[in-house]
């Protein structure tokens, strides 16, 4: 593995905007689900950022999710793997602030629970959520008929240090992931069926109302607050992720699911006909970034951007740059002409980052933040 440096590029003097300050020691405290069991667990005394959770850790080790195999086995696009985790979070923050609450990876639903929930309904297993079907003899009117809409649950902890230095669960989040697109083979042949939104909010919130009354069965989760989000997945060979598509908080004891919010995210690919019909003057930027770029390294192809936009409005937009260099030299002389461009170019009102690859190893990383003036730069040696 390359060693990261920070580095100086000409005068210029990059300075990470964000240094966690560290505690000499962390905080050792009893982790409980109930009166009569404690597990030893440790908790940072420091988070990376105000918005960042302190995790939970068990004594040696990360405490891992108990199911933590079923997203990457249930999942076919790496980037709805990785923003149906982060995303939750980010949600989960609304509810559970920071501050007061401890992060844990889910441990109330193991893997085998939540295969057995997404796996279709039969006579061996009542707990599926998609629908009865023979897969080995169904038409594809039958399948189309019947299916499967849910492919994921992620299951997330939030707990509050009480008396005497134990944590307690004091919220969970469940995400709901939901096919945009449903592949199936039928007699020998291959199809697809498409899902819209509406079917998937339809669905989505079936299977919270019948996800909230089996977490309920739980002495522990009996009247823990529980927050329900609905992510819509993309297709697999999508180079941008998926999105949320709503969102509610229940109550401690509440048994049913209400009030759902609509939640206005979308990742952007960037060129793409969506960037330059829906967001024009953020698809401009790019594409004059793009061109700057070009006229220092004529002959480069592939330089893509993802946006996030909530409410439409721009968030983040994370640049990947494919070069072919020779030398070192070439690597700073580059790196120090795309900052020029992050700076001249790129409004300061959200976050910027440039990812510098070649031969399919990063050479550099750009980073500004939102409402900061400076990018800072890493080169990679």
């Amino acid at each position: 593995m390359r060693k990261m440096h920070a580095v100086l590029l000409s005068s210029l003097l990059f300075v990470s905007a964000c240094t966690p300050v560290f505690d000499n020691r962390d905080e050792v405290i009893q982790e409980t689900t109930d009166e009569t069991t404690n597990q030893s667990a440790i908790v940072p005394n420091y988070s990376m950022s105000e918005e960042n959770y302190r995790m939970i850790l068990k004594e040696g080790s990360s405490k891992v999710s108990t199911a933590r195999t079923v997203t990457t086995n249930q999942m076919g696009n790496r980037l709805d793997i990785a923003e149906f985790e982060s995303g939750l979070r980010r949600h989960s923050k609304e509810y559970f602030d920071p501050e007061d609450y401890y992060f844990q990876p889910g441990q109330f639903l193991d893997s085998d629970t939540l295969l057995e929930w997404l796996s279709r309904a039969s006579d061996g297993n009542e707990e599926g959520l998609n629908p009865e079907l023979n897969e080995d003899e169904a038409t594809e009117e039958q399948f189309r008929e019947n299916p499967k809409y849910i492919s994921n649950i992620i299951e997330q902890n939030y707990l509050v240090k009480k008396e005497d230095n134990v944590v307690e669960v004091q919220g969970v989040t469940i995400g709901i992931s939901l096919r945009s697109v449903y592949n199936f083979t039928a007699q020998g042949r291959s199809y697809e069926e498409t899902h819209t939104s509406a079917e998937l909010l339809e669905k989505g919130k079936q299977y919270a109302n019948t996800i909230l009354q089996r977490l309920r069965e739980n002495e522990t989760l009996t009247d823990v607050p529980v927050v329900f989000a609905l992510y819509e997945e993309e297709v697999a060979s999508s180079k941008v992720p998926g999105n949320f598509l709503s969102k509610t908080y229940v109550k401690g004891s509440d048994m049913s699911v209400n009030n759902w919010e609509d939640v206005n995210e979308n990742h952007v690919l960037f060129p793409s006909s969506e960037a330059s019909q829906n967001y024009f003057d953020d698809s401009q930027i790019f594409s004059d970034f793009r061109t700057e770029v070009s006229s220092y390294f004529p002959n480069f192809v592939g330089m893509i951007a993802e946006g996030f936009y909530i409410d439409d409005e721009m968030q983040s937009v994370s640049v990947n740059i494919p070069i072919q260099f020779h030398s070192e030299s070439e690597v700073v002389g580059f790196t120090q002409y795309v900052y020029s461009l992050v700076m001249e170019m790129f409004p300061e009102h959200y976050d910027v980052e440039v990812n510098i690859y070649s031969m399919d190893q990063q050479e550099s990383l750009i980073v500004r933040e939102a409402g900061e003036e400076e990018p800072y730069v890493h080169i990679y040696k």
